[in-house]
């Protein structure tokens, strides 16, 4: 391709294209090139079973991207190129052995009022942890949707509230401790357990305190917010936008070098041999792993290399796609009803045995942690009359203390066909005669089909102290410039790290703009 572009961006993922998007509003030439032969990266939407039935492959809710500027301010007017989302009643619940069950509403009277069934006293405690976060998350808010170093640390802003400094131990806080703090209930303390679980971070560590508040919080008012026609709806917005911005996005297109003369990163070169190059910068969303091998180790100095030597993947998803002629159906209040998202955990004590054994290499499945979706149930357009689509997703490790990664090729089956029976111990109705199709994946499988899942963690790395904010993805470097000249990172690996929120892609956008003497500001108002 002879074409000039200003801007060259590897990688077709969500904040890709969000930077992407950003970028060519500004009024700059921008070219995305992507691996595969379908664009999205972890937001995309596939027929993975039967013919007509459109799956998420890795995300389904975009609920932290609800509360993002780009969503919230209508940033990029994505309305205008089909994305819309649905916010489903009854947010998520789940069913324990005794036949009872916790289920959270969008109406936040009507949640305090089923917590109130376990206790009373519970239930109110649910109520003042919704009030406490509502009084701070703009400060979280702001913190994640502001690249670092371009406003106060999160501790300074935190300490210019009221509670100030309350929240600093809080956030340093486990979600265990929390949970336990403000939870007396075995059923509550699981739920709300879980529920902070659900980006993948060790809930008894140090740093996830607040995930406790903010995963209840955001599920409260977006709920299990379901792009309709897919995950894959964003990015095809975001590609809209681009191309009728003069930019070019190409699939099938994976970069494997990249090109620097003088010092600078001036493009890149592909798998199959052809090279683009840059104006005016190259923005990366390959795995920082992965991105660190495409330069020789003078080019990034021996710091910055040790630093992502020593990078922790995080934990691993194991997924099961189904294809059904009938919703999965949970037992909520008298009735059995479907819902979009539903949670098996059984304990709190089962949850922190998974943690452990996830810690040992092994695979966790007496009472298996389960997250099952089932977008269909408020998503027509995804399923042929009458069908539906149903996700299993559980919580294993990547590398297995008996047999290694590879191992995954010879269990995976078995390991799903567990998962199901498992679940079908709380929904009858899922019997073999509702299943149309399957496609199982293992934590390898993710790998395999996205590089970016970097030993199958589909959330870029450990949102660990040592991996987050300014230390995201290496200390020094967490302002998405690179120590190649010309060179920028966005995606999970950068701040604010995973999840789809679409801030490491502004952000980046924040800071190419700031350094070609341009504003996101102009940019929003194109």
């Amino acid at each position: 391709m002879r074409e000039k572009f200003d801007i060259v961006v590897a990688g077709g993922g969500h904040n890709s294209l969000i930077s992407a998007a950003y970028l060519a509003r500004a009024g700059l030439r921008v070219l995305v090139l992507e691996a595969r032969q379908m664009i999205g990266g972890d937001t995309v939407t596939e027929e993975l079973t039967v013919p007509g039935f459109h799956h998420d492959s890795c995300s389904s809710a975009h609920t932290l991207f609800q509360s993002s500027p780009t969503i919230r301010q209508n940033e990029l007017g994505l309305d205008r190129y089909g994305l819309r989302y649905i916010h489903p009643d009854p947010v998520v619940t789940m069913p324990f052995e005794d036949g009872r069950s916790v289920t959270m509403w969008r109406d936040i009277a009507r949640t305090v009022a089923e917590f109130a069934r376990f206790s009373p006293r519970d239930a109110q405690a649910y109520r003042r942890m919704m009030a406490e976060y509502d009084a701070v998350k703009k400060v979280f808010g702001q913190y994640r949707y502001t690249p670092i170093g371009y406003g106060p640390s999160l501790d300074e802003a935190l300490m210019a509230q009221p509670d100030g400094a309350l929240w600093l131990r809080r956030y340093r806080q486990s979600a265990l401790e929390i949970i336990n703090h403000y939870f007396g209930n075995e059923h509550l303390r699981t739920f709300m357990l879980w529920l902070a679980f659900m980006t993948i971070q060790p809930v008894d560590g140090p740093g996830t305190g607040r995930l406790a508040y903010a995963l209840a919080n955001g599920r409260q008012s977006y709920s299990w917010a379901t792009p309709v026609g897919g995950s894959g709806s964003l990015p095809k917005a975001l590609v809209a936008l681009i191309e009728d911005r003069h930019g070019v996005v190409l699939a099938g297109k994976r970069v494997t070098e990249l090109i620097l003369e003088h010092g600078r990163c001036v493009g890149v070169r592909t798998a199959d041999g052809d090279s683009y190059r840059a104006e005016k910068a190259v923005l990366s969303t390959i795995h920082i792993k992965r991105l660190v091998e495409m330069a020789p180790t003078a080019a990034w100095g021996e710091p910055f290399v040790q630093s992502v030597e020593q990078w922790e993947p995080g934990f691993t998803l194991f997924v099961g796609h189904y294809a059904l002629s009938e919703p999965p159906l949970y037992s909520i209040g008298e009735e059995r009803s479907p819902a979009v998202a539903a949670g098996l955990a059984g304990s709190v004590d089962n949850m922190l045995r998974l943690l452990s054994d996830i810690r040992r290499g092994r695979i966790h499945q007496d009472d298996p942690v389960l997250l099952v979706v089932c977008s269909s149930v408020v998503d027509e357009s995804r399923v042929p009359n009458g069908g539906h689509t149903l996700k299993v997703l559980s919580f294993f490790p990547y590398d297995l203390a008996e047999g290694g990664p590879e191992r995954w090729d010879a269990i995976k089956e078995e390991v799903a066909q567990r998962n199901l029976a498992y679940l079908r111990r709380f929904v009858p109705n899922l019997t073999n005669d509702v299943i149309l199709g399957k496609a199982v994946e293992s934590p390898l499988d993710l790998e395999r089909r996205n590089s970016h899942n970097w030993r199958g963690t589909c959330h870029g790395g450990s949102l660990s102290p040592a991996q987050s904010g300014a230390m995201r993805p290496v200390p020094g470097w967490a302002s998405h410039r690179m120590p190649i000249v010309g060179l920028y990172q966005t995606g999970a690996t950068t701040h604010p790290g995973p999840s789809v929120s679409g801030g490491p892609g502004r952000n980046a956008a924040w800071v190419i703009l700031d350094d070609l003497g341009m504003s996101l500001a102009d940019a929003i108002a194109q």
